[in-house]
């Protein structure tokens, strides 16, 4: 696992624990812990043991003193809301919103009391409603973001020293994800013409829609593949 990936989870850790003792009422409650995820547990597998080993480290053990209750959108999106509404009935201490900004928002129409961490995936939180700012986010919403817009032409930078012959590139986006939309239509077209590639735009909502490496549009061979990944 990268560093800033380390960091990041300790973060999380950091954070689920304050909400819990934030809400604790009992010396010896077993405070319940929300995970909405928008795959299935292999899926969620990496990331859902991190936050469970960094919890661990802090003295909080499942099974001992949290208990953690799963629910997986298994990639049908539509079930977040039905999923959240139940990790609510359920009264859960706190509700960690792996995911992007859909999973965030369903947790947070489901509850304004219960507290909400973010994991870093999805829309800027402030321009997607989801907090007032970055700094005092105010409400029950809170966590860490990863805000790495400008990054689009430094992925082309890099493809093109890497295959210096490279001309046209395919690049995968998620069309209701507001991050690939600026990224599409403002910073990848001044990256491109730049280092003189044409670039053709797909739109990929799930994974299993992913085209193969070697794509073609009519007769044009596409090169190399940018997927926007929105873990």
């Amino acid at each position: 696992m990268k560093k800033a990936s380390v960091v990041s989870i300790l973060f999380l850790a950091v954070l689920i624990a304050v909400a819990i003792i934030a809400n604790a009422q009992q010396p010896k409650k077993v405070h319940r812990v929300g995970y909405l995820g928008a795959t299935d547990a292999a899926g969620e597998s990496t990331r859902s043991e991190a936050i469970r080993l960094a919890l661990r480290e802090r003295g909080y053990i499942e099974g001992q003193n949290i208990a953690t209750e799963y629910r997986y959108a298994e990639a049908k999106l539509d079930r977040l809301p039905e999923l959240a509404a139940e990790l609510v009935r359920l009264k859960v201490d706190i509700i960690l919103a792996a995911g992007g900004t859909g999973i965030i928002q369903a947790a947070k129409n489901a509850t304004k009391t219960i507290p909400i961490v973010m994991t870093g995936g999805g829309s800027d939180p402030v321009e997607a409603g989801l907090v007032e700012s970055l700094a005092r986010p105010g409400g029950n919403v809170t966590g860490i973001t990863t805000l790495a817009r400008e990054l689009g032409g430094k992925r082309l930078e890099l493809l093109k020293e890497a295959v210096p012959k490279i001309s046209r590139v395919a690049v995968l986006y998620d069309p209701a994800n507001s991050n690939d939309i600026h990224e599409v239509k403002e910073v990848l077209p001044v990256a491109a013409r730049a280092l003189g590639l044409t670039i053709r735009y797909k739109q990929l909502y799930l994974v299993e829609n992913f085209l193969p490496l070697h794509m073609t549009r009519g007769r044009v061979l596409i090169r190399a593949v940018v997927h926007r990944s929105k873990a």
